[in-house]
């Protein structure tokens, strides 16, 4: 925006910020402002910005209608105390204002007191006189009920009466006390802290110019977060990719160009360095007295370490070149993408964004897409008699890069759970677990379990034999991966053996046999399996139960 020169060699400059890089724990501003030169402008003041800056992230540049050079930038922490005598006069007023009120409830509230008062003592008096009128029958009994309902009703709409003012007073009373906690903390104003900016230039004469400066602020991160839809019809799956972004910078992001990246700019550009790595022998902790130069040597040892070097200058749009001269050039317009360079990941979001600095998680769409996908189910009988759904996904070569996030699964519309998603690259496969298909029926039997009378070479066998039968209720075919599992013997002296499996197989790692079973529409298959244990007689082997 345009602000009010004068022929001063200082100006105000306002700003506004254009755009947001955020990062996994920082985030880099960039802020803008156009002022009109004269020429006799020295320095341009950048007043007010947020606590969390980082003094050596300040970069500025700048471009105009006039050739201007950029001398320098002056970072300062300015600390300022707002002016509390106004905000104290009016807490005064308000309060005030609040114990007339009180008063006013005071007076109403003893008014009722006095009406219920009178009441009860016109009642007792009453009753003694009617009582007596009644007995000589000078009364009714409907006359003695009306005095009653009379009386009673006066003395019940004075409690009422009573009871609210009480409950108005307690009101107004916390109210003040409230104020008054606010007017003893404005009494005693703790120091603003902010930072200001000084760009120095030099001007070549009158003219246009715009300003931008960057900056890199703490309390800001980003998170990737997953909407899955799978389509168990046609085996789509739908991803939304979003972000999860907060901030509490001390600025509130409003219409800003939002850029989220993977890189962590603190680290440094230089690799770590390995120390050696001793072996020595063993010596007790030492006293109390030595503790000091220990001290001193772990001080001596972390100095020694390099430290990594400022990563911003590849991070900041920034020019340092003091003497550049800088032209009106047209600004190109921006779409959303994705770039991938290097591992770090950077995703410019479309749009004007809005991101308040509450410290709430906003979530900002990068982009929806479909993903080829497989459906297959896994069946571990042995443990449980229910089919699992499995979707094997491809992110595409030219796909964007899947970083690690929380995934919230829909499958067939219906809201299966959530789970996380490692780190997928472009072309590779990831798998997502959609539940119970029950579409898929499994039942497993034991059918044979025989101990041989005889034993044969000093060994006794006992031969196990399981059938299980797998039901495809579904209208589409259907791939189930299932898996049993044989004993495996920890001792010599307890071997097994497989006899066969239907449909043959071979005997993998561990145990485990593995089927993998196209199913049509409405198919039935059987599968089954027998295994021998020998051991001695002697032995008491722990682990059969099957």
């Amino acid at each position: 925006m345009d602000t009010v020169t004068s022929d001063a060699a200082v100006i105000a400059l306002e700003t506004r910020i254009a755009a947001i890089t955020v990062y996994t724990n920082q985030a880099l501003v960039t802020r803008r402002g156009t002022v009109t030169l004269t020429g006799n402008e020295q320095t341009l003041m950048l007043e007010s910005l947020p606590i969390t800056l980082q003094p050596e992230s300040v970069r500025a540049s700048g471009r105009g209608t006039v050739a201007v050079r950029l001398l320098g930038v002056q970072t300062e922490r300015v600390f300022t105390t707002e002016p509390v005598a106004d905000r104290v006069a009016q807490l005064t007023a308000q309060i005030e204002q609040l114990m007339s009120e009180q008063k006013t409830v005071q007076d109403k509230q003893a008014a009722a007191l006095l009406q219920r008062t009178f009441v009860q003592t016109l009642g007792e008096k009453a009753a003694d006189r009617f009582s007596r009128s009644l007995a000589q029958q000078q009364v009714s009994l409907a006359e003695t009920r009306n005095l009653l309902n009379f009386l009673g009703q006066r003395y019940d709409d004075a409690s009422e009466t009573i009871a609210q003012h009480a409950r108005e007073y307690a009101q107004l009373q916390k109210q003040i006390l409230a104020l008054q906690q606010q007017m003893q903390q404005m009494q005693t104003p703790r120091p603003q802290e902010s930072y200001c900016l000084a760009v120095n230039i030099e001007s070549a004469g009158a003219g246009e110019f715009e300003l931008e400066v960057t900056y890199v602020c703490d309390r800001a991160s980003w998170n990737p977060l997953y909407d899955v839809r799978v389509n168990s019809a046609d085996a789509r799956v739908h991803l939304t990719y979003l972000a999860e972004v907060k901030q509490t910078t001390g600025e509130d992001w409003s219409n800003v160009a939002l850029t989220l990246s993977t890189a962590k700019p603190g680290l440094g550009t230089l690799p770590p360095k390995l120390m050696p790595w001793y072996l020595d022998v063993f010596h007790p902790l030492p006293t109390a007295a030595a503790a000091p130069m220990m001290s001193v040597r772990r001080r001596d040892a972390a100095r020694s370490t390099p430290d990594g070097d400022d990563d911003f200058e590849s991070l900041l749009a920034a020019s340092d070149e003091a003497g550049s001269m800088f032209q009106s050039i047209a600004a190109e317009t921006t779409t959303a993408h994705l770039s991938n360079d290097g591992g770090v990941v950077t995703f410019a979001i479309d749009g004007n964004s809005n991101i308040p600095g509450d410290g709430r998680f906003h979530k900002i769409t990068i982009f929806n897409d479909d993903y080829p996908s497989q459906l297959q189910h896994i069946a571990m009988p042995k443990l449980v008699s229910f089919a699992y759904l499995q979707a094997v996904v491809t992110n595409p070569p030219d796909g964007a890069t899947l970083l690690p996030g929380q995934v919230n699964l829909f499958r067939d519309n219906c809201f299966v759970g959530t789970t996380t998603l490692e780190h997928v690259a472009p072309g590779q496969e990831f798998r997502l677990h959609l539940g119970i298909d029950e579409g898929l029926k499994i039942t497993r039997d034991l059918i044979e379990r025989k101990v041989d009378k005889q034993i044969i070479g000093g060994q006794r066998r006992i031969t196990y034999a399981y059938r299980l039968l797998v039901i495809n209720l579904r209208d589409r075919p259907a791939i189930l991966n299932l898996s049993e599992q044989l004993p495996v013997s920890r001792s010599e002296q307890i071997k097994v053996r497989l006899n066969r499996t239907s449909p043959q197989i071979q005997l993998g790692e561990m145990g485990v046999l593995a089927w993998s079973l196209p199913l049509e529409p409405k198919d039935k298959q059987e599968l089954s399996y027998q295994f021998t244990v020998e051991h001695s007689p002697a032995l008491t082997v722990a682990g059969l139960d099957a």
